[in-house]
């Protein structure tokens, strides 16, 4: 079996996708008219092109040399832990992808111990060597201490290394950029370190699904990988569900990888990454197998979500004018096909909607994201965490905080993270540069992020890690600013909103239709404050000359969804819209 299932794990940002890229036009990969002229390739996605970072994961295959290299893209944020979770399961080995400036960051952190704790072969990769102040000594002895830290046996710690620049297609065995052709020594290393895959192709048929999507032609597809055995297209096979039970069906379609798309095929071996069509309730982590005497693969199994929010139907006086799809059916159809797609999602009716839980914040908001962009319309309360009852005491989930700023600006970080309870664990300085560890709990942390980018004027950077469910301290930190409510329908006026501009910051500009009770931006006291925002200018026929010229009128905040997410209190919601995002009180009536 000439095969390799190797991933490709990074922080956000370290140049994953970028390498993708360069692997496939190394190999002179086929792709698709679209994407020849196109950079970073694997994010296809609007949401991924937009943020730069690796949502969802993806299947590649380039041939090199014979052999058939099957590569998957992993998110390297923790909020998508749950894809990473299932996608390791599909490899043999690990590229660990390092920045030859920053070295491996906490998100490294969560997905190395993943591929650890599976026994992966690690490779490490040291990107951006081109960079000019590149430290890759620095670089190569931090990632060392990080394997050591997750408990690497001696084969896994001692890794092999490669030095890259992906964006300029070059690689090497050594850091030095002019002695690098092109990308082929990672090529020559994975075939070297990257065990070939365990499965036999004699024995009964077993394959994992590690993703689904759907088709308008196929239906529900498949995607997994080959455990054990042989398939043929058309083959008769037994699907085994999460609860064991088996039934039958015939395959209406096989397809195997060729650069990214899917291709069909008549057979397929163990090892190989396959999609497949005709079973109609598959879902992720279950088997598929050839007879009923086949055992079932151990069930993929996830970390809890700890992050909860409940979605509902709009009920504004705005509702039904802007979205495609808002009735309750639409919305809970959606809603549980996502959690089928994304095994750390779950979807429960309630009485007021649904509770939606996910591993995090950014976890729910590319969810709504998602919907939005579709066409959906609903309203969404402000995120809670889920605590658990053990042994008669209620454990809430805790996270480790990763920040790093300039030395200026530490100052009023740790003021911030003291007054949400956050507990130092450890601060070095480098350069001028203060790096703090936190252990906070989540629901003391909501709120925090648009803080900590004003704070710092956008120069620091802070990452967060699920850490564990601890005692709830019983502390819980709330917003001590009311907001800026409207007193009644209409559309803004810039000589309303210049006259309550003193009493907070306000969210929107003129011109903007509101109704009343819509929240428009946060007092500067304690307490909602009812504002008439549609006022106007009472007309007169007298003009002095110097009139007006002394007012003016403050940039508004603009809020996207994230900020929205992060500033309601338990009294607001955000109502969602494929064009707006706008905040209310639960209660129109009053400001309560």
């Amino acid at each position: 079996m000439n095969i390799r299932n190797v991933a490709i794990i990074a922080h956000v940002d370290h140049g994953k996708t970028t390498l993708v890229d360069s692997l496939l036009r190394q190999t002179e990969t086929k792709l698709s008219k679209d994407l020849k002229d196109t950079n970073l390739i694997m994010d296809s996605n609007e949401l991924e092109k937009e943020r730069g970072i690796t949502i969802f994961s993806k299947n590649a295959l380039v041939n090199y040399l014979g052999t058939k290299i099957n590569i998957v893209d992993t998110p390297g944020h923790a909020d998508f832990g749950g894809e990473v979770e299932r996608v390791l399961k599909l490899v043999d080995g690990c590229l660990l992808l390092v920045d030859a400036k920053e070295g491996p960051m906490p998100q490294t952190r969560f997905v190395l111990k993943q591929a650890l704790s599976l026994g992966l072969k690690i490779i490490v990769v040291i990107n951006k060597i081109d960079k000019a102040d590149a430290r890759i000594e620095y670089v190569i002895n931090k990632t060392f201490d990080l394997f050591i830290e997750l408990g690497a046996d001696e084969d896994s710690a001692y890794f092999p290394i490669v030095y890259a620049s992906a964006k300029n297609g070059l690689a090497g065995l050594e850091p030095n950029l002019d002695s690098m052709t092109d990308i082929t020594p990672i090529f020559e290393t994975i075939l070297k370190e990257i065990p070939q895959p365990s499965g036999d192709p004699e024995k009964p048929l077993q394959i994992l699904i590690t993703s689904t999507s759907y088709d308008n032609f196929k239906g529900r597809i498949a995607t997994g990988r080959i455990m054990n055995g042989k398939v043929n297209a058309n083959q008769d096979v037994i699907h085994i569900n999460r609860d064991g039970q088996k039934a039958k069906f015939r395959l209406t379609s096989l397809m195997t990888f060729e650069g990214l798309d899917r291709i069909d095929a008549k057979e397929a071996f163990a090892g190989d990454i396959i999609a497949l069509s005709g079973i109609p309730e598959i879902t992720i982590g279950e088997t598929i197998a050839d007879n009923l005497d086949t055992q079932a693969l151990p069930l993929l199994s996830i970390e809890e979500p700890t992050v909860k929010m409940t979605f509902g139907v709009n009920t504004s006086p705005f509702a039904g004018k802007e979205g495609e799809f808002k009735t309750s059916r639409q919305i809970a159809e959606r809603l549980f096909k996502a959690a089928e797609d994304d095994v750390a999602l779950k979807v429960k009716e309630t009485s007021g909607g649904w509770e939606v839980s996910g591993r995090g914040e950014l976890h729910l908001a590319i969810l709504i994201e998602r919907l939005r962009r579709e066409g959906y319309e609903f309203q969404v309360s402000r995120p809670q965490v889920i605590e658990k009852q053990e042994n008669g005491q209620t454990l809430t989930p805790f996270e480790k905080v990763y920040i790093e700023v300039p030395e200026t600006y530490s100052g009023v970080v740790m003021q911030k993270m003291g007054l949400r309870h956050g507990n130092l664990q450890n601060m070095t300085n480098d350069n001028g540069t203060a790096t703090m560890e936190f252990i906070i709990s989540t629901k003391e942390l909501f709120g925090y992020r648009s803080e900590f980018i004003t704070d710092t004027k956008g120069l620091g950077i802070i990452n967060t890690n699920f850490y564990e469910f601890a005692q709830d301290p019983g502390q819980s930190f709330q917003r001590d600013n009311g907001s800026l409510v409207v007193h009644e329908n209409g559309a803004t006026k810039l000589y309303a909103l210049t006259g309550i501009q003193s009493r907070g910051t306000l969210f929107l500009g003129p011109g903007v239709t509101v109704y009343k009770g819509q929240v428009v931006g946060q007092s500067s006291r304690p307490g909602d404050i009812s504002v008439n925002v549609v006022k106007e200018k009472q007309q007169t026929n007298h003009r002095s000359s110097g009139e007006g010229v002394s007012e003016h009128f403050n940039t508004p905040k603009l809020m996207d969804l994230e900020d929205a997410l992060e500033y309601i209190n338990d009294s607001e919601l955000v109502e969602v819209t494929p064009k707006n995002v706008r905040l209310r009180k639960i209660d129109l009536n009053g400001t309560r």
